[in-house]
């Protein structure tokens, strides 16, 4: 599975009630996600190698609804589809036929950071929250975990003035950064009963890592 698709989530998670934050702008994200119930917004993921300094750019589209359903689908260069609701986890790859099951509670704990998506984890208490200041017209403020896992020992956050989050970007152990744009975000979007639900195609190989 995509575990930095994940961290990504957890992200937007962490501004749930109950994450305690150390900073104007920090301030001002939660107090702007705790009104919202729902989101969709297109994005530009750019993964750059630390090594060669090459970028990857990946097109796509997330949806999120609370307390906790999230759609992912990348479309350019490969299609892939994330499914994370109360119970379980899917990773689906329609080119290689094949899609992951994973239980909700195994992902959630498999890392940290994840902890954001079970509202359980207290940003001042996990992360170093500093003010970076103003970076392209968006206030920036930089995350250090306290205990640094390898995907994860930095994260900035770019955000308006309206408390809206425009850009993230997570850095790992060796350097490789992992970036998301967000792009026309809607907020409250009504979304279809089974719009957070997945079934398997007919003919898919599924790989079931709940068992």
């Amino acid at each position: 599975m995509k575990s930095k698709i994940i961290l990504y989530i957890s992200l937007l998670f962490f501004l749930l009630p109950g994450a305690a934050l150390a900073s104007e702008t920090a301030e001002r994200l939660q107090a702007t996600y705790e009104t919202i119930e729902s989101f969709q917004a297109g994005f530009v993921q750019i993964l750059t190698n630390a090594a060669t300094r090459e970028q990857e750019e990946r097109l796509g589209q997330i949806s999120f609804q609370k307390p906790l359903s999230v759609r992912w689908e990348s479309t350019i260069p490969e299609e892939e589809l994330l499914i994370v609701d109360k119970d379980i986890v899917w990773n689906y790859f329609p080119e290689e036929n094949a899609v992951y099951r994973y239980e909700t509670d195994e992902v959630l704990t498999s890392r940290n950071m994840i902890r954001f998506i079970s509202g359980q984890a207290r940003l001042t208490e996990d992360f170093q929250v500093e003010e970076q200041g103003m970076e392209d017209d968006l206030h920036k403020i930089k995350l250090v975990p306290r205990n640094p896992e390898p995907d994860l020992v930095l994260a900035y956050i770019w955000s308006d003035e309206q408390g809206m989050m425009s850009r993230i970007l997570l850095v790992d152990f060796f350097g490789n950064g992992n970036e998301l744009r967000f792009q026309d975000m809607d907020l409250n979007p009504e979304f279809d009963e089974d719009f957070f639900t997945f079934d398997p195609p007919e003919g898919v190989d599924l790989i079931d890592n709940t068992q």
